[in-house]
């Protein structure tokens, strides 16, 4: 790509990589010279089913051939019923209701307008660490970095803030963590925001962009109990932990708990936008029809990658492969972990993990950094996250075999090896 052509796209988008991909198939992305790149970030947890799934493609391509585009508002088409059929054997139990947007911020935006009309109060519970878009709202319900939100105050109101369970960070057992959690919970609904103005408690089962933390066994139940008890609705986001991710369909199947609604986007289609909303038909019946929309909501090609996305997932056994090689992965870097104390936490649920770097002053910014780019000069993509990106977080695509994961680890380790001694 020309200097000139590249001065062409917005600076706003921060730069990992100076990749220009000219095409890409299962866990690799290959540039306009041929160089190949082992790929662990899947867009940001997107293409689970690995690049160019060839399902997916046939889905995409025979769909794209019969109708392109039938609004929502005007027209039903059979990719859009078909996935509501699809989803509903997948999501947790009751969700039987869905309504479908383009992006993960658009569906967060829906399910928050939909637990206030559903409840008829305003305010909403969300958690430190926490991320769920760029948009005015979701800028307000997210508060993983303060990049997403500086400058752009004020943002909209009724956002109330909680700690989620980051043992890790605080330095206490799970068990501690997580009941210091629900107290400060509870004392939120006693201190700033009444149970009878509170719709929702929102949360990720296991947070994001927040530094890939999974939160303690009991938490999330803890949760259903304090929004059962107060009359509070209890949404999850599993915009980067479902379709997979963490070796089940979604990462609250894990805790036994079933929310009242329930968000999807990333992984649902494969790379094409869409998102989506679950929720019992009750609460949908209270969402006043006309108050919510989109045009290209639940467009025909994205819903025909999605239903080609979930039956992949599902005749490929990539749930198992995902427990498999995310047990694996673990197994690996705790033991690089017992090699390189830098290396202060390893963390995660099936493909999505984490390592945290730290260093006698605390978060090794600049060290995970290193590691990234060390990586990416040696052909393997990972991305860091967490409030000091100190954390490097691992998301190979579902598709992922052994000898890629050894593949990864072995240009990890060597990177490591040679960046340790900073500072």
């Amino acid at each position: 790509m020309s200097t000139t052509t590249d001065n062409l796209i917005s600076p706003v988008w921060t730069r990992y990589t100076p990749i220009v991909a000219e095409r890409a198939e299962g866990a690799y992305v290959y540039d306009q010279d041929g160089t190949r790149y082992l790929d662990f970030t899947s867009g940001i947890g997107v293409t689970n089913t690995g690049h160019c799934h060839p399902k997916v493609v046939q889905a995409i391509q025979e769909q794209a051939a019969k109708l392109l585009h039938g609004q929502a508002n005007i027209i039903f088409h059979p990719p859009l019923l078909q996935l509501a059929e699809e989803l509903r054997t997948i999501v947790p139990q009751g969700l039987d209701c869905f309504f479908f947007s383009n992006s993960g911020a658009e569906a967060v935006e829906g399910a928050v307008k939909l637990a206030r009309h559903a409840t008829g109060r305003p305010n909403v519970i969300v958690f430190q660490g926490s991320f769920h878009g760029r948009t005015a709202l979701t800028m307000a319900l997210t508060t993983s970095k303060t990049i997403y939100r500086a400058g752009y105050q004020p943002l909209p109101a009724g956002v109330f803030v909680a700690p989620y369970p980051y043992a890790y960070r605080y330095g206490w057992s799970p068990q501690e963590t997580e009941a210091f959690c629900l107290r400060e919970v509870e004392f939120l609904l006693k201190t700033q925001t009444a149970p009878f103005e509170t719709a929702a408690i929102l949360v990720e089962p296991v947070l994001g962009e927040g530094g890939y933390v999974v939160p303690p066994p009991g938490f999330l139940a803890g949760l259903r109990r304090v929004c059962d008890q107060h009359g509070l609705l209890l949404i999850a986001d599993e915009i980067q932990s479902g379709f997979g991710r963490t070796g089940k369909w979604f990462a609250i199947q894990h805790f036994g708990v079933e929310p009242d609604i329930m968000i999807m986007a990333k992984g649902l289609a494969s790379g094409l936008p869409l998102s989506g909303i679950a929720a019992r038909r009750d609460l949908m019946e209270r969402w006043i029809p006309g108050s919510h929309g989109g045009t290209y909501g639940g467009n025909a090609v994205a819903c025909a990658a999605a239903v080609a996305t979930i039956r992949a997932i599902r005749d490929e056994h990539l749930l198992e492969n995902a427990q498999r090689m995310g047990a694996l992965l673990m197994e690996r870097l705790r033991a690089l972990q017992k090699e390189f104390p830098i290396i202060g936490d390893v963390r995660g649920l099936g493909l999505m993990v984490a390592a945290e770097f730290t260093d006698l002053e605390g978060p090794a910014t600049d060290l995970a950094k290193a590691v990234v780019k060390g990586c990416l000069k040696r052909h393997l993509l990972l991305l860091t996250c967490g409030p000091w990106d100190n954390t490097v977080r691992w998301i190979p695509p579902l598709v992922v075999t052994p000898e890629q994961i050894e593949e990864g680890l072995a240009v990890f380790k060597q990177v490591i090896e040679e960046v340790k001694d900073w500072g």
